[in-house]
């Protein structure tokens, strides 16, 4: 199995979620590199093709969660990189991705979630995996994976209708359009003038008479 190859097949795919999770670009960049530094490292101990695309996967998580370990303590237990314990991968995952591809919209509203729901969405949703590969890249029960999709999609959805109008377009990616945001309407601090309406405009007419009158008379020197 070559190296470069792999490097190519999944070079995109890995950034993709790896800059999901990691906001920082300049971050990301050296986690993606040094996942790819491990997989070059690593690649004999790979006994079974089929396992490549989640033993990938689980390098670049493993990594993200040392960074985030590091930055702001522990947040989940990485799981090894051994390729072994990995699944069978889907052959056609760049047709998945394109087609759950969601709207640069709904990406941007996933950035709320906490990183462990947005980890789940990303796997499932965006790059395709199924229970079990996710469940083995988090290091998790299948069972256990179901259960954090189920949490995740139901916050997920929530915000979605809280910011969003969202459809699903004829090429069937899920869009949305941020909700417009209305002013608030502006109210007057002055207290309202009790008098009926005639008697407020007389009243107004009249001390604008008043002032023309005093301001001629200023003129004049009177």
């Amino acid at each position: 199995m070559d190296f470069w190859e792999i490097y190519d097949d999944y070079h995109e795919k890995v950034r993709k979620f790896v800059l999901t999770l990691v906001k920082d670009e300049w971050v990301a960049d050296d986690l993606i590199q040094e996942t790819f530094l491990r997989v070059q490292t690593k690649l004999e101990s790979l006994r079974d093709p089929a396992k490549l695309s989640s033993w990938v996967f689980r390098i670049a998580y493993n990594l993200c969660q040392d960074h985030f370990r590091q930055s702001r303590g522990p947040s989940t237990v990485a799981v090894e990189d051994q390729p072994d314990r990995a699944e069978s991968t889907r052959d056609s995952i760049q047709k998945e991705l394109e087609q759950r591809q969601m709207g640069q919209c709904v990406q941007d509203q996933m950035s709320v979630l906490p990183e462990s729901m947005r980890t789940v969405l990303v796997l499932y949703d965006v790059m395709g995996f199924n229970h079990s590969e996710v469940a083995e890249i988090l290091g998790l029960t299948t069972e256990n994976a179901k259960v954090k999709l189920h949490r995740a999609r139901k916050r997920f959805k929530g915000i979605l209708e809280e910011k969003c109008t969202f459809e699903v377009d004829e090429r069937n990616v899920l869009v949305c359009e941020p909700e417009e945001r209305q002013d608030p309407p502006k109210f007057s601090h002055r207290r309202p003038d009790p008098r009926p309406s005639a008697e407020r405009t007389s009243a107004t007419i009249g001390n604008r008479t008043a002032r023309s009158t005093e301001g001629k008379q200023k003129r004049k020197g009177l």
